[in-house]
């Protein structure tokens, strides 16, 4: 059997002992960091990974397999405690928008929850596993949250200067 890697994985639902037996989209992220195999990578952002945990598990196989560029994407994402408590808010403002609710107060919400990760598996539970739009958005969403973090420093004057 030939070696599994990024470029031949196929991800598969659920979380799993070792690579030949599977990968879900964060199991493949803990190989890409090179951490150890696991769904709950130390490089990613925990509100990120559950939402995408949650996405790879309650879509069909072919729907999953549009999560692999994320698991690559999602490296490097853990973020300082601000940041995720930005990308949870994010998750609750996203939710309520889709239900034309406004969102009130997010940390009571995120506390009834079970915490800033909760936040993100309650944006990926609100989209139907078989509704194409809802996950586009919901894929919107992630590149939302991962945006920022991946965003280059914009060059200054300064910067630009130095470097001629």
């Amino acid at each position: 059997m030939s070696e599994i890697s990024h470029q031949t994985v196929k991800l598969s639902r659920g979380r799993h002992a070792k690579p030949s037996d599977g990968m879900c989209v964060m199991e493949l992220a803990s190989t890409l960091a090179g951490e150890r195999f696991s769904d709950r990578p130390l490089a990613v952002s925990p509100v990120i990974a559950e939402l995408l945990r949650q996405y790879n598990d309650a879509v069909d196989p072919d729907r999953r397999q549009e999560l692999i560029p994320y698991a690559a994407l999602a490296v490097g994402t853990r973020g300082s405690a601000s940041i995720e408590r930005a990308r949870a808010r994010r998750c609750l403002e996203w939710v309520a928008e889709r239900r034309g609710r406004p969102v009130r107060s997010w940390r009571p919400v995120s506390a009834r929850l079970g915490g800033l990760s909760a936040c993100g598996a309650k944006a990926a539970r609100s989209v139907r596993r078989e509704d194409d739009a809802g996950l586009a958005a919901l894929r919107m969403l992630v590149d939302e949250l991962i945006g920022p973090v991946l965003a280059p420093p914009a060059m200054t004057a300064a910067t630009t200067r130095s470097r001629r």
